[in-house]
């Protein structure tokens, strides 16, 4: 089973920019997005033979998901599920026969850490529910997470020690959030692996001197572990300031 997710900052842009070019050779089981800026009928997407599932915020251009899947649901529900946390479009939980798929776009904590606060409550929330999705069956969560786990996941870690994305807040509850009995499946199959990043700044040429931040995860319930087959980030793919990246699991896993 191939899965593939990408922050496209602004879907109307991305499209632009060779989009579906790469979904339809990507070809993959589920393609889930963040950040699409969209509201409802602003853009309709022919992607045949996939189910569409879209999430928006209620501020116009602003956060927003979606997820497309060639296998139909049993169930699918949008946001974390806590009201005052739920008015940005920010996930979509997926119930298939044998795993939930959840796709996330995690609130930044904005410069000078001004949105912190809501965002530990958000982080708090979307541990819950993980964990409560994950006692009834194996999760795979994608998204963009909005945080460096750890210095190797960053260009320059020393001075943004402290940066939204950076903070030890941050960090210590994507800690504790593995803690749950989830996995980093790219650190999973990667321990070491330095100058693997997701995301570039647009400016001081971040992308092509490679000064990056790996801040757009595939998680699995621990017990997926032995499924792991590849966990690609498609560096070479442009049409953001993020680019795609994936997880293939051994399709037992999943049938």
């Amino acid at each position: 089973m191939k899965l593939i997710s990408w922050n496209v900052n602004g879907l109307r842009a991305c499209v632009q920019k060779g989009f579906e070019d790469f979904f339809q050779a990507a070809d993959a089981d589920i393609f889930c997005l963040q950040e699409t800026k969209l509201q409802p009928g602003q853009l309709s997407l022919e992607l045949p033979g996939y189910h569409q599932y879209w999430s928006s915020a209620e501020k116009k251009g602003y956060s927003g998901t979606a997820v497309f899947t060639k296998r139909a649901p049993l169930c699918v529900t949008y946001g974390v599920g806590v009201d005052e946390l739920d008015h940005e479009g920010r996930m979509i939980t997926l119930e298939f026969d044998k795993f939930y798929f959840v796709t996330c776009y995690t609130p930044n904590a904005q410069d000078g850490l001004k949105r912190l606060e809501h965002r530990m409550q958000w982080d708090d929330a979307f541990r819950e529910r993980l964990c409560t999705l994950d006692a009834g069956k194996p999760v795979i969560a994608a998204g963009d997470l909005n945080v460096a786990h750890q210095e190797i996941d960053l260009k320059n870690p020393g001075p943004n020690r402290g940066n939204a994305g950076f903070s030890d807040e941050e960090r210590e509850k994507f800690t504790k959030l593995l803690a749950a009995g989830f996995t980093d499946t790219f650190r999973y199959q990667n321990p070491d692996l330095t100058g693997a990043y997701s995301w570039w700044s647009y400016r001081f040429n971040a992308r092509a001197n490679n000064a990056g931040w790996r801040i757009d995860y595939f998680l699995v319930s621990d017990r997926l572990r032995p499924h792991i087959a590849a966990t690609p980030i498609y560096h070479e793919v442009f049409g953001s300031d993020h680019c795609p990246i994936g997880l293939e699991l051994k399709e037992e896993s999943a049938t």
